[in-house]
C-alpha cells in the first residue's frame, strides 16, 4: 500500500470518525469526517483528491460519530452535546436535530435502507431513531455496559454492538430479540463489521486482537 493522497490540517482539533458514501444517483464519492473541534467537514473525493465541499457547524461539543446513508444523499453525526444531527450532503443545510441524550449517541450507523439510524449509548441500550421522523421507534436493550461501537449487516438481519467491557451482543432486527452475546475479547470493542455476505463479523479490541464471527 501507498499514501494515495494526505489532507494536512484537515481539522484543528483530533479526527475521531470518518465515513466514506458513494451517491446512488449520479455516482458521485463523498468523505465525511468528524472532529473534537466541533465541526462535520464534507469533502468530495474527485481525481483521486479530497476537496472540501462543506463545513457543517451546529454541534456544541466534539462530534465522535459520523456516517453517511446507503443512498449517499444524508450524512449523521452525534456529539458529546447529546444531539445527533443530519445533513443533506447535496446542500450542506441541516435536515434535523435531534435530542437523544447525555452520551446516548456514542457511535451511530444507517441501517441498510437508509430509514433507520441506530445509535449506542453509555447505559447498554442501543437506541433506534427514524430517519423521517427524528423519533425514537425503539430501544434494543444489551443489559450491558457502555457500547462503543455499532454495525448493521448488510442485509439488515442483524445489528451488532460492542460494549466497553468486551463484550459483543448480536440481535435479529426483525424481532429485536438477542440472538448471541460473545465473550471472546477482553477490553472495549472500539470496531465491529458484517461482511458482505453478512455471514461473518469482524471486532476489533484493545486487546490487541482482531477476531472473526460466524454470525
Amino acid at each position: 500500500y501507498g499514501i494515495l493522497f494526505k489532507q494536512e490540517q484537515a481539522h484543528d482539533d483530533a479526527i475521531w470518525s470518518v465515513a466514506w458514501g458513494k451517491n446512488k444517483n449520479d455516482g458521485s464519492e463523498t468523505v465525511i469526517s468528524g472532529s473534537l473541534d466541533d465541526l462535520v467537514k464534507v469533502w468530495k473525493w474527485n481525481d483521486e483528491k479530497l476537496d472540501l465541499q462543506w463545513t457543517l457547524e451546529g454541534h456544541q461539543l466534539g462530534v465522535v460519530s459520523v456516517d453517511i446513508s446507503h443512498t449517499g444523499a444524508i450524512a449523521a453525526s452525534s456529539s458529546l452535546d447529546a444531539h445527533i444531527r443530519l445533513w443533506d450532503l447535496e446542500t450542506g443545510k441541516q435536515i434535523k436535530s435531534i435530542d437523544a441524550g447525555p452520551v446516548d449517541a456514542w457511535s451511530l450507523a444507517f441501517s441498510p435502507d437508509s430509514q433507520y439510524l441506530a445509535t449506542g449509548s453509555h447505559v447498554g441500550k442501543v437506541n433506534i431513531f427514524g430517519v423521517e421522523t427524528g423519533k425514537k421507534e425503539y430501544s434494543l436493550d444489551t443489559r450491558g455496559k457502555f457500547i462503543l461501537s455499532i454495525a448493521y449487516s448488510p442485509d439488515g438481519k442483524y445489528l451488532a454492538s460492542g460494549a466497553i467491557d468486551g463484550i459483543i451482543n448480536i440481535f435479529d432486527i426483525a424481532t429485536g430479540k438477542l440472538l448471541h452475546t460473545l465473550e471472546g475479547h477482553a477490553m472495549p470493542i472500539r470496531s465491529l463489521t458484517f461482511s458482505p455476505d453478512s455471514q461473518l463479523l469482524v471486532t476489533a479490541s484493545d486487546d490487541g486482537y482482531i477476531k472473526i464471527y460466524d454470525v
